[in-house]
C-alpha cells in the first residue's frame, strides 16, 4: 500500500494530520537551522569579547555589533552600550535584555506541544469513525460474506489514522525536547557569562574611581 492508499484509507481526519505534519516538519527545519546557528562557536566568541572588554572595552562593542545577529550578542550590548552605568544599572540592563530575547529562544514551543496533544487525538478520532462505519456495514448472521470482509478490511484501514498521529506526535516531542534542552543551556551560557561581564565592569570600575581620586 502506498502513500496516496493510506492517505486515502485513513479518512478525511487524515487531512489535519497531514496538515499537522507539515507544520510540525517546517518548524523542526527552522529550529534546527536556527540552534545550529546559534550554537557554532558562541563560547569560543564571549571569550574573546571578555578578553577585550578588559583590555579595551570599544574593542570589545565592536565584536559584539559585528555578530549582533545573536541573542547572547544583542543582550551583552544593551549594557555595555550604557553611558558610565553603575552596577545595578548594568545588571537590570543585562536582565531586561535577556528577558527580551527568551521569546525568539522559546519560539514555536506552544505550536509544538499543540501538535503532540491534538496529533494522538485526531489519530482515534479516524479510529472510532473508521470502527462506527465499518460495524455499520456489518449484518447480524452473515458470517464469511463479503460484507464481513469488508468490516476486517475496515478495522484494519481505520488503524492508520491512530499510526499516523501517533508518529507526527513521537517525533515531534523528540525534537521539542531536544530544542528544550538546547534552551536550557543557552540560557546558562547567557548567565555564566553575564556573571563574567558584572565581574569585569565592577572591577574597571573600581579601578577608574580609585584612579580618580589619586
Amino acid at each position: 500500500m502506498d502513500w496516496a492508499e493510506l492517505f486515502m484509507t485513513g479518512g478525511f481526519v487524515t487531512i489535519p494530520l497531514l496538515l499537522c505534519s507539515l507544520v510540525s516538519v517546517t518548524l523542526i527545519a527552522e529550529r534546527l537551522i536556527f540552534w545550529i546557528q546559534l550554537n557554532r562557536g558562541q563560547r569560543r566568541l564571549m571569550s574573546q569579547v571578555l578578553a577585550l572588554y578588559r583590555d579595551d572595552p570599544t574593542q570589545a562593542i565592536a565584536l559584539l555589533k559585528k555578530n549582533k545577529h545573536l541573542p547572547i550578542c544583542r543582550i551583552y550590548l544593551e549594557a555595555l552600550s550604557l553611558p558610565e552605568p553603575n552596577l545595578a544599572e548594568f545588571t537590570l540592563a543585562l536582565e531586561t535584555a535577556a528577558k527580551a530575547e527568551i521569546p525568539l529562544l522559546k519560539r514555536f514551543n506552544t505550536v509544538f506541544e499543540t501538535i503532540i496533544a491534538v496529533a494522538p487525538l485526531l489519530g482515534l478520532l479516524g479510529t472510532i469513525l473508521g470502527l462506527m462505519n465499518s460495524f455499520s456495514a456489518l449484518k447480524i448472521g452473515d458470517v464469511g460474506s463479503t460484507e464481513t470482509v469488508n468490516v476486517t478490511a475496515g478495522i484494519s484501514e481505520a488503524l492508520i489514522s491512530t499510526a499516523a498521529g501517533l508518529i507526527i506526535a513521537i517525533v515531534t516531542l523528540l525534537f521539542a525536547n531536544s530544542f528544550r534542552g538546547f534552551y536550557v543551556r543557552q540560557i546558562t551560557l547567557i548567565q555564566e557569562y553575564g556573571g563574567h561581564l558584572e565581574l569585569l565592569h565592577r572591577r574597571l570600575s573600581n579601578n577608574s574611581h580609585s584612579d580618580r581620586s589619586h
